[in-house]
Order: C-alpha cells, then structure tokens, then sequence
C-alpha cells in the first residue's frame, strides 16, 4: 500500500504549470480509499520520516551522476570532455530546442517543490508517540530548505520562474486555472533569499557544529547564507542584471495578474549595488565562523588541496550531497588500464588555465591559429612539447613520494592544484602502491574502443590515489556542493567588482578580500596575487579571479554556470576545443604502453555550438501548449 500512495502523489504533481490530472482523477474515481490511505501516513513517524525523505529526494547527486547521466553541468562545460554519447552532446553541437531538452528538470523541481508543500502541511498531523516534537521541526525545516533550494536549481537554469509559495494546487481544477505568468527575477530572488533567511533564523535549523554525527550532510544554517552566497553573485552579474538581449522577454498582458501583466521578466537596468549584496551575503557565511579551509596535517599544498574531496566532513564543507563510496566518481575518471572507463577528463583550455609554480598564469590567450600566447614571465616554455627530465610531485595526494619522469616542458613546474586534478598520456596512473603506465594514443591501453578521453587527459582528482581500486577499493567521498572556498572567491569577485564600479564596501572589505584570496593561494603553496602581480589594476585582478575560480573549483559544477553568468560563454564554450592527438596510432614494436610523439600536438577533438539563446534553457514545448501565459526564453 506505501507504494500506491507514493504513486498516486507523485502522480498529482506540477508539471510547470499545469496538472498530469486525468489519470489522477481517474484514479481516484477507482480507489475512494487512497484519502484515508494519505491520513494514516502521519500515523507512523516511520511513515512521516519516509515523506519527508520523499521530499529530499530531489536534491542533486553529483557524486552519482558524475558521467553526466542527470546533467549537462560537466559535459557541456568547457572545462570539460565525456567519452560517451550522452545527451550533453546536443547542447556541445547546438542539436538542441525546445521540443528536444537534454536533461529537462523543470517539473522535476516543481514535483519537489509540491512534495515539500505537502511535507510541510501535514507533518504537524503526526501522532505517532515515538516521535518528538524536535524531530519533526527539524524534519519541517529542512524540507522548507529543500524548497527554496529547488526554486534556486531553476533559477539558474531557466531564469525566473512562477512562485507558488505553500500552494500545492487543486488537481481537480480546470487547466485555465492553472494559467499564470512567469515571476520577475527580482521577485524569484528575493523569495529564495526570504526563505533562507527564514530557515537560517529558524531555531530548529542546526549549526555545522551542532549536527550529531547521523545528522551530517543536512542543511545548516551555514548553508542557508552559502545558497544565497552564490544566488547574490549569480543576480549581479551580466545574466541577470540589466542584460538588454531579455528586452523583449516580457510576460503577455493577462486578467488576474495585474503585478506581472506585460512585465520585463528580467531587470533591464544595471544595478551596481547588486555586487555589494553579494559581499555581503558571502560576508555572512564568514560570520558564522564555523568553517575553515581544509589543510592537510602536514599543511603540504598538494595534500591540503586533494584533501577537499578525501577527507570526508572536513572543516570545508558547507553542503554536501552525501557520504557514498567513490566507484561512481572514480570508474569514470580512471584510465582503462586499470578496469576503468577514461571517461572523464580537461580539455586543453583547462590544462593551459593552471599557473606555474611561482604563482603566474602562464598562458594568456590563444592565436587566430590556436596556439598558446605565453606570458614571458610565468617561466613557461615556448618549446612545449619539448621533454626533459623533471621531478613529479606525487607526495601528499598518493602513497608515492616524488619520482622522476621524462616529459613533456607544458606539463612541468605547475602549481600544485594541477597534478591533483591533471592526469595526461604517458604517465603512471597511481593507485596505491602500484603504478600502471598509460598511453592515450590509438591502440594505446588507455584508449580501448570509445572509453578514452577525447582530449588525451583525465581528471585525477575525483579518484583516490591512496587505495587501489584493482582490489575493488575506491575510497569514499562527500562531494562538495557549497564550501568555504567558493565562498571565499564570491566575495573577491564581489569586492573587486564594487571597487570597479564605484560602490562603497564596508571597512575594511577590500583588505579582507585580499587577505582571503591570500589565504586561498597559500593553502595551495601560491604567494598573494598582489605579489605575484603587484601593478595588477582592478580589471586584471577581476579577470585573475575568475582563473583563481576555473583552477580552485574545477570540476565541481560551477564552471557551467559561471561562463554563462558572465557572458563569457559565445567565446569560451563555442568553437574548437582542444587536447592532444588521441588519433595518433602506436608505432609498429611499440608497447601498449608507450606514446608516439605525433600524440604531443594540439589538436581539435570537437568544434562546438554556443548561441546566445544557450545561456538559458528553453521551457519545453509542452509546458507552453499547456500554459498560455507561459513566455518563452530568449531565442527558442
């Protein structure tokens, strides 16, 4: 019978804007008994516990969908190359419309959105004597939570959407009257702020340390202000302030929504002011002074930095999607040479983002032809593919101490951060105490069928070198969905941008920014951005910040985002991208082991589709069929 009433309320959903009701309704018709089958839910607190998991349960699982299964986050990044032929690869060649939506999750949210309604204004009912009071406000917060989460998640894919509040709507109703316009921006901001301020306030709503150990991984108060850290940043930039592409993104002239009728959707001017909510907003997590960056016991940079991911329910931590063996995560980025896929790997343009050593970013931009322009300072050399012999750092992220290697000159003198999540051909894949040379090239052992990665590298970071994964021992993960170093680069970007338009910040905000942004580098064993580029104005501090962010966030699902928020995307995310020669064949006497030098070039796996109507996702062509008040996105 759980089964059933678990179908039948999934099944009378929000789907956008309008109700899947007839075959609800007829359902009812059948089974008159489903009413008092809901009422005995709230009997149980085991029954109770189950719905508001229920309502949980569409909360993002990165670290199960690292592949690109639930989403397109990785695999239509720039950051990013997935072996496999996913749907992500419409949006990479622009395949895409509104009739044909790679991972569509709008009224996914909106089920979830209605379960925690539901949650919310029934759990109060529960008479069960073996729960407390505490249990189930601490149940109700953090589905409320969830919700205002969930209204976030689409947010940042399709804009503004419709608020419903605690509506859960009247299936029964006729489809006119589920008919409404699209909330402005600004209106959809200011509920999910208003709604995590109401949560953060809650008293029933925990702080990092007051969690028991059974309850890690909730929402805290900590995570309240980071969601809307991160919201702020997104509301401020290009996207989402004063874009004039949206001018003509307005709701239709209706009866019954006077607020809304004929609206801009989006905010047509410029509001500089909006950086300075985003400091503000990142200040408040601060001001919680509950979390720090992780460092390692040693304080080695490279363990600090692996160390994010490695060591669960670290200090940096501020939401996480849970505590889960590493096998999906891992599997996909380990080579096939040991029994994984090779599947998950940088592009060229994410390899060239990383600094040097001493601190500076070595490449600068790229010729009409592709080719790298190299900062003469930064002590990159010109002869890239040029080998020699050179230590490889491998101390405090595996159990290898350094070793020396002969290898290409584009690879050698990183800054730490780069061998933790940069793992290119020819090297020795290291799991455990043992090693397995890899070569990327046709025929090669790491480029079996399709189950290699197109650019000729995959990601080390999301696989734990410590254990050895051929004994079936992958280690464990808490993905990092918010952390404190995230928080840390909001509000440089914030600050920098405030100093840049004039704002008047708070004392002492602009030397805290530089203080944080120093203290970022040095957990990596970087020296200030003020030292490394002491005649820096504030566009190239900006412009140096958003590297910090790529290099110091990578492959954590912000990328996507960011590229698009900024504006960036037409030129970043379109276009050639690059990686090493994979198509190169293996000489005749070569070992599979081994890399022909016509694998060291630059070479274009992919040419990708970015228009200007991608920043956002369309609403599926059903949602407007249903929905006459519905507006389309731009360009779709």
């Amino acid at each position: 019978m759980k089964l059933k009433i678990k179908s039948l309320w999934m099944c009378c959903i929000l789907v956008g804007t309008s109700l899947v009701s007839s075959s609800c309704e007829d359902f009812l018709d059948r089974q008159e008994d489903e009413k008092m089958t809901f009422d005995k839910i709230w009997l149980s607190r085991n029954t109770t516990k189950q719905y508001w998991l229920n309502s949980m349960s569409f909360l993002p699982r990165y670290s199960n969908s690292y592949v690109g299964d639930g989403e397109a986050y990785l695999g239509a990044s720039d950051e990013c190359t997935i072996a496999y032929d996913r749907a992500y690869r419409w949006m990479n060649f622009g395949s895409w419309n509104a009739s044909a939506i790679p991972y569509y999750k709008f009224d996914f949210y909106y089920r979830g959105i209605r379960e925690c309604n539901i949650f919310m204004q029934n759990v109060d009912r529960c008479s069960d004597p073996l729960v407390t009071k505490k249990e189930l406000e601490k149940w109700k917060i953090q589905s409320r939570w969830a919700r205002a989460y969930y209204y976030f998640l689409l947010m940042r894919d399709y804009g503004p959407v419709f608020l419903l509040g605690d509506e859960t709507l009247d299936f029964s109703a006729t489809t006119e009257s589920f008919y409404r316009p699209r909330n402005t921006w600004d209106q959809c901001v200011d509920y999910v702020v208003s709604e995590m301020t109401a949560c953060a306030n809650d008293p029933a709503m925990q702080t990092q340390s007051e969690l028991a150990k059974d309850d890690w991984g909730m929402a805290t108060r900590g995570a309240c202000y980071a969601v809307i850290s991160r919201l702020k940043l997104y509301s401020a930039r290009d996207l989402f302030n004063g874009n004039t592409l949206y001018h003509n993104v307005k709701n239709p002239v209706a009866e019954g929504f006077p607020e809304l009728s004929g609206q801009n959707i989006f905010p047509q001017t410029y509001d500089a002011n909006k950086w300075l909510q985003a400091a503000e907003a990142a200040h408040k997590v601060f001001d919680e002074n509950t979390y720090s960056l992780y460092r390692s016991p040693s304080n080695d940079p490279y363990a600090n930095y692996a160390g994010i991911l490695n060591e669960t329910w670290n200090s940096e931590l501020i939401f996480t999607d849970g505590y889960v063996g590493r096998f999906y995560i891992g599997v996909n980025t380990a080579p096939t040479s040991i029994g994984g896929y090779g599947a998950v790997g940088p592009t060229q343009q994410q390899v060239d983002a990383y600094a040097m050593n001493n601190g500076r970013y070595p490449i600068t931009g790229y010729d009409t032809a592709g080719n790298p322009v190299i900062d003469a300072q930064s002590g990159y050399s010109g002869d890239e593919f040029a080998k020699t012999t050179w230590t490889y750092p491998s101390h405090g992220w595996s159990n290898f101490g350094d070793y020396d290697i002969v290898a290409p000159n584009m690879y050698k003198d990183r800054e730490p951060r780069f061998y933790v999540t940069v793992f290119w051909g020819a090297s020795h894949w290291l799991h455990g105490d043992a090693y397995t040379t890899t070569s990327f090239a046709k025929g090669g052992n790491g480029n079996i069928s399709h189950d290699y990665p197109k650019s000729g590298y995959l990601c080390n970071r999301f696989y734990d070198h410590r254990v050895n994964s051929r004994n079936n021992n992958w280690g464990n993960v808490t993905f990092p969905e918010l952390r404190l170093g995230e928080i840390y680069l909001n509000f440089i970007e914030a600050v920098l941008e405030c100093k840049k338009r004039g704002v008047a910040l708070p004392g002492g905000y602009e030397a805290e920014a530089m203080e944080k942004w120093a203290e970022l580098r040095d957990r990596s064993g970087m020296s200030p951005i003020t030292e490394i580029y002491p005649n820096a104005g504030t566009d190239e501090l900006i412009e140096l910040c958003r590297k910090e962010r790529r290099v110091e966030l990578a492959f954590e699902r912000h990328r996507f985002f960011d590229t698009r928020t900024w504006m960036i995307a037409t030129q970043t995310d379109g276009g050639p991208m690059y990686g090493m020669n994979t198509a190169c064949l293996l000489e005749d006497g070569m070992k599979t082991t081994e890399t022909p030098e016509g694998f060291w070039q630059r070479t274009v796996f992919e040419t990708r589709v970015f228009k200007k109507n991608h920043y956002l996702y369309p609403f599926a062509q059903r949602e407007l069929d249903r929905n006459k008040l519905l507006t389309q996105n731009y360009g779709w």
